[in-house]
């Protein structure tokens, strides 16, 4: 059985657990997750940050259950991490005594500027990759923030920010202005650099980014590497700022954070008085991922090998057995790109997804064979989470849907439009991928044919019949009538 890890990461506000496993050396998948709003700081910082009975028995009847659950999925690590709440707490050796002498578990409290970095260091590897980003991770204790440019994770930061201490010291009181002057002095420590990217961490972030999503009618339900501008982003925090408990419903807020929200929405405020941005990335993943991305990675410096993707790798260990085939295809694919690309005018970025997708088609076949097209779909744009943009992933589930079959729908294409090329492109990739499906249908242990295109006409030159494959070809449909495929 493939290696299982669980990662549980004790924060103000949640107590969050998440296991993870490992389908070959570098690729992993969620394999469950579980969280408790147990809110260990409750009240800690009115009482000079100690933590109070309640609190730290409900977190520790949270640990004693997430253990168990840990122990029913196999696990064989886990890696407990603390942050603000604990390592501001002056009584917080009792807590971990307890934990360690009843539940031998031992938490290990990190720095900020360590939990900023596995923050950061997640963002860095599961995200499309960022140029002149800034991470920014708030919490119920504290806020952390980490430079990200391509792979590289820089000048961490932790502040003494957190929805939950302000609410506690500000808001509950009503003392807004107070809460925004503590909060622009804690921001005067961020150098003053010209970032062109926000990365948002954590659940206030994920919240807002959801709404804004619902509001915006986003026809993609994955909030990882959901990406908009800062503009949107700066209209909806001050609607937020000045709503009431219904306002806050109107505004897709759930109720289980009217308490918090506001906090959060205010740090992020000022941050952006004080930052150029252009555009919000939003994180499905953070600290826990980064924690356990620092175990995964140890040997290669937190970094994943060149031109690697965890996701790809996950769905083929998965899902395709045998990835002879998903090879040829993929490079089949590409060799007919580049022989036509010209030809159709279709800028050479695509050539990637192209590819990726012929990579992935057989997936769906491990689920229902007669519906392989339907759940390769589903699955890529489920499962294919990490280092991909949200157009990415929408081109690459869309060439896989229609592969081999007719192009896609004016339905479909319209409905994704904000994320799809245009209609021109998107049906010239779907036609590229379907001619490779077809070329090969006589599945060749090696490729058997030569191409070559000769003004409108590409050539399939075999000694083999290739007769499936004429066969096939005459039931695809292709945009450009001029272009025609003949075999010699």
């Amino acid at each position: 059985m493939a290696k299982r890890t669980a990662v549980i990461d004790i924060g103000s506000n949640s107590v969050r657990m998440v296991i993870y496993e490992k389908t070959s050396r570098f690729a992993f998948h969620l394999l469950y997750e579980e969280k408790s709003k147990v809110r260990i700081s409750e009240n800690a910082y009115l009482n000079n940050g100690e933590l109070q009975e309640v609190p730290m028995q409900r977190t520790f009847d949270a640990l004693h259950d997430f253990l168990q659950i840990a122990e029913s999925f196999k696990t064989r690590k886990i890696l407990c991490v603390a942050t603000s709440a604990l390592r501001d707490a002056p009584n917080k050796d009792k807590f971990l005594q307890k934990v360690k002498n009843k539940l031998q578990l031992n938490i290990k409290v990190i720095s900020g500027e360590k939990e900023a970095y596995f923050g950061a260091i997640a963002c860095a590897n599961l995200l499309p990759q960022q140029t002149n980003a800034l991470s920014i991770d708030i919490g119920g204790g504290s806020t952390e923030l980490a430079y990200i440019d391509k792979d590289n994770v820089s000048h961490t930061m932790s502040l003494k920010l957190g929805t939950v201490r302000l609410k506690e010291l500000y808001f509950d009181t009503g003392m807004i202005q107070d809460a925004i002057e503590f909060i622009d002095a804690a921001l005067e420590t961020i150098p003053n650099e010209k970032i062109t990217t926000l990365i948002g961490i954590g659940g206030t972030f994920r919240a807002i980014s959801s709404a804004i999503m619902q509001r915006e009618n986003y026809p993609l339900n994955k909030i990882h590497a959901y990406t908009y501008r800062t503009k949107t982003f700066s209209k909806y925090i001050e609607k937020l700022l000045e709503s009431d408990e219904n306002g806050l419903s109107k505004l897709y807020i759930e109720p289980n954070r009217f308490d918090v929200i506001k906090p959060g929405a205010l740090i992020l405020q000022r941050l952006l008085k004080k930052l150029e941005t252009k555009k919000i990335v939003t994180s499905g993943v953070g600290v826990r991922e980064g924690v356990y991305l620092a175990d995964l990675l140890r040997n290669s410096k937190h970094k994943f090998p060149h031109n690697y993707n965890t996701s790809v790798r996950y769905i083929l260990d998965s899902h395709i057995p045998g990835k002879e085939y998903a090879n040829q295809l993929s490079a089949l694919s590409k060799k007919i790109f580049d022989l036509t690309a010209q030809y159709f005018n279709i800028d050479t970025l695509y050539r990637k997804n192209l590819s990726i997708a012929a990579k992935l088609y057989p997936a769906g076949r491990s689920i229902h064979f007669y519906s392989q097209n339907k759940h390769t779909y589903y699955l890529i744009q489920s499962a294919l989470e990490y280092g991909f943009t949200h157009e990415d992933i929408m081109l690459i589930a869309t060439l896989t849907r229609y592969a081999k079959n007719k192009l896609p729908s004016k339905m479909h294409l319209a409905k994704y439009a904000a994320l799809l090329p245009e209609e021109r492109v998107t049906k010239t990739l779907s036609y590229l991928l379907s001619l490779s499906i077809v070329l090969l249908s006589h599945r060749p242990r090696n490729i058997d044919f030569q191409l070559k295109l000769e003004g409108e006409t590409l050539h399939v030159i075999s000694s083999s019949p290739l007769y499936l494959a004429k066969e096939a070809l005459s039931k695809l449909n292709c945009e450009h009538d001029s272009f025609k495929v003949v075999f010699n």
